[in-house]
């Protein structure tokens, strides 16, 4: 995914005066060649992850369309209160792009960990935030987001569905298990598990790249009395969108994502989804014991 976004941001700048990149030290040496050709509109301000919100700031008041890009930890919890104050307050837009996920670099320790960024960005107004699943999904998402004016957050990963499946941001129902059926919302990169988990039991999955905004009216139209969701960050992030779009009927949400304990280890991408529960045999030990009666293989 991060070479996608470069590749293609890289092509964005050549063709669009009022894009403009703003870096802290990461991922420079890839935006060498654009910093060449734009020095005016690419900009690293160095390890100051602060200063790299508030420059984006000004240049969006300016009438520009600031990508801002590093690790989701530096971008979103290092430097919350510049998006709260420079961007959200003063009304501007910008594009966050993280990479590093919720534990795509473990090695390199808790700094390089934030499941609570999609979270932190929802406490600010009317942000868009994408999940890609697949890195063939990030050129488009990226050119559109872009293209517009209000503020967004793209969260780019190293986990990956295994085919792309581009759409809206409407949940995308990918298995109908008719009405009534528990539903399943998987979103981003955690697709492919989450159909692994409840294969055989009569369960509907939806998936969708954009948490925020929520596709409550697709929600609505799909569920039954149980809900669950399947998030590649922190657990219970949407809990409350739920819970607000379903609050005039009987309904149960499980809400699945990265717990709150902090694990202290370092390990593998693929370690940590397995102690977070979010492999496809974790997944389905969560699924199954909140359905009961419902977890029984379908004939």
């Amino acid at each position: 995914m991060r070479a996608a976004f470069v590749a293609e941001l890289t092509a964005l700048l050549a063709e669009d005066p009022r894009t403009a990149l703003v870096l802290a030290d990461i991922s420079a040496d890839s935006f060498a060649p654009a910093a060449h050709r734009h020095p005016d509109r690419v900009l690293n301000v160095g390890i100051r992850e602060q200063l790299m919100i508030g420059v984006a700031g000004g240049l969006a008041l300016t009438g520009l369309r600031p990508v801002v890009h590093s690790y989701a930890p530096f971008l979103v919890e290092r430097a919350y209160e510049q998006i709260k104050l420079d961007l959200d307050h003063q009304g501007v837009g910008a594009v966050l792009v993280s990479i590093g996920a919720s534990y795509d670099r473990p090695e390199a320790g808790r700094t390089h960990l934030s499941p609570a960024d999609v979270a932190l960005i929802d406490t600010l107004g009317d942000w868009t935030v994408h999940v890609p699943g697949h890195p063939d999904e990030v050129p488009a998402l990226l050119r559109a987001t872009v293209a517009g004016d209000a503020p967004a957050y793209l969260r780019l990963s190293i986990l990956t569905n295994d085919r792309p499946r581009g759409n809206d941001g409407s949940l995308q129902v990918v298995r109908d298990a008719g009405p009534g059926a528990p539903l399943l919302v998987a979103v981003g990169p955690l697709l492919d598990p989450a159909l692994a988990a409840v294969e055989q039991l009569p369960v509907t999955v939806a998936w969708t790249h954009r948490p925020r905004p929520f596709d409550t009216a697709g929600l609505r139209a799909l569920a039954g009395t149980e809900v669950i969701l399947v998030e590649p960050y922190l657990a219970g992030t949407s809990s409350r969108v739920v819970a607000a779009a379903l609050a005039d009927r009987p309904h149960r949400v499980l809400a699945l994502g990265v717990g709150r304990e902090d694990l202290r280890r370092y390990g593998t991408a693929g370690d940590h989804s397995r102690w977070h529960g979010l492999d496809a045999a974790g997944l389905r030990r969560s699924v199954t014991a909140f359905l009961a009666p419902w977890a029984t293989p379908s004939r």
